[in-house]
């Protein structure tokens, strides 16, 4: 069976994506912050009758990337790295004049650093597979200038160029930046809580994401909402 690792996946688009990965055979490694919620959706997720090994902890903590990949190899390896964890740097999101200093830190060390630790981490293992593929999950805040998400685009654009040059630099995988663009996540509802309009669940969003696994197009940044209405 394939193996995938998602983080962030105990709620949210990651926890969407680890169904229905489950429900199409895949093996899981799903990572989190919170231990008891984690849990729950693992086994949720192992109802499919899967291998699935939860993982708690912060991806920008190195020990806790290298259990990730550990878990992974347990499994018999690593077809595809699902960078989903974030980070807003503030909640509710802040103008740049008012964005401390310390928030934007961490969403550079989520979004970014982290990211690019735990690829390093798993590259051994990706390129040992026939259908190596990394994800990184991105915004659209990433490519407009949109008032309050400054910080938090800033590192989802420095997201999708380290994404794009390890398209460049590994040929053999497949690496990709995906827009998911607007869903009902708590991530929006803690960015903007005064807007309760309506939005996309993330189970909405996941055809995207399978029809990318499917096809296997060029590596690249791919919005959501145009893969699904292409279908």
């Amino acid at each position: 069976m394939p193996v995938a690792m998602i983080t962030g996946a105990s709620k949210g688009l990651g926890r969407a994506l680890a169904g229905a990965l489950a429900a199409k055979g895949w093996d899981l490694v799903l990572d989190a912050r919170g231990a008891g919620v984690l849990a729950e959706a693992a086994k949720e997720v192992a109802a499919h009758g899967t291998r699935v090994e939860a993982v708690p902890g912060d991806v920008t903590d190195a020990g806790h990337r290298a259990g990730l990949v550990a878990a992974a190899r347990g499994l018999g390896g690593l077809d595809l790295l699902v960078h989903n964890a974030s980070a807003l740097g503030a909640e509710p999101l802040l103008r740049l004049a008012e964005l401390p200093l310390e928030g934007l830190r961490r969403a550079l060390e989520v979004n970014v650093v982290a990211a690019l630790g735990l690829v390093r981490e798993a590259l051994p293992l990706l390129r040992a597979s026939a259908a190596g593929t990394v994800i990184a999950v991105s915004s659209d805040a990433a490519a407009e200038a949109y008032e309050t998400w400054g910080g938090y685009g800033a590192s989802k654009a420095a997201l999708d160029q380290l994404t794009a040059v390890l398209g460049v630099e590994e040929p053999e995988l497949r690496v990709w930046a995906v827009d998911p663009g607007d869903m009902a996540t708590d991530l929006y509802a803690a960015a903007v809580p005064q807007d309760d309009g309506p939005r996309p669940a993330p189970e909405d969003v996941v055809p995207a994401f399978l029809r990318l696994l499917d096809e296997r197009p060029v590596s690249g940044r791919y919005a959501a909402p145009a893969l699904v209405e292409g279908r």
